[in-house]
């Protein structure tokens, strides 16, 4: 397994912090509350009371996350919490675009600064195909 260059490693943590403070904030707003958030919660079919706990499951899904010896579980669990939310955006007939955008970008932070799971999913290149 080679180890990835530092650049690569800080590009990855750099796009990892800033999907971060992207949900952070998201769970902020949630728990700050207001008419925005229940008017969103009204738009998508969703229970006022769901507010607090989608708040809490958010922002223990980007700790995991952020903990370098949790963030594959950390990924997995965003990724469903991502999942969730584009069900219910489709559910109400709204674009989930910038969903599908978060997901990736989950992933792509976390394998660019992690090397377990660059050696579990190694890319290919050219050389590495065999011939037939």
């Amino acid at each position: 397994m080679v180890a990835a260059s530092g650049k690569i490693v800080w590009a990855g943590r750099a796009i990892s912090v800033l999907l971060s403070l992207l949900f952070a904030m998201s769970a902020f707003m949630k728990l700050k509350g207001g008419p925005e958030v229940t008017q969103g919660m009204a738009h998508l079919g969703l229970p006022e009371s769901l507010i607090i706990p989608l708040a809490i499951v958010e922002i223990s899904c980007v700790v995991i996350y952020l903990i370098p010896a949790t963030s594959i579980l950390g990924a997995i669990l965003l990724t469903g919490y991502i999942g969730g939310a584009i069900c219910t955006h489709l559910r109400v007939g709204d674009p989930f675009f910038m969903q599908i955008a978060l997901g990736i970008f989950v992933w792509l932070g976390l394998y660019l600064r992690e090397n377990r799971l660059r050696a579990l999913i190694p890319l290919r290149t050219l050389k590495s195909t065999p011939e037939m």
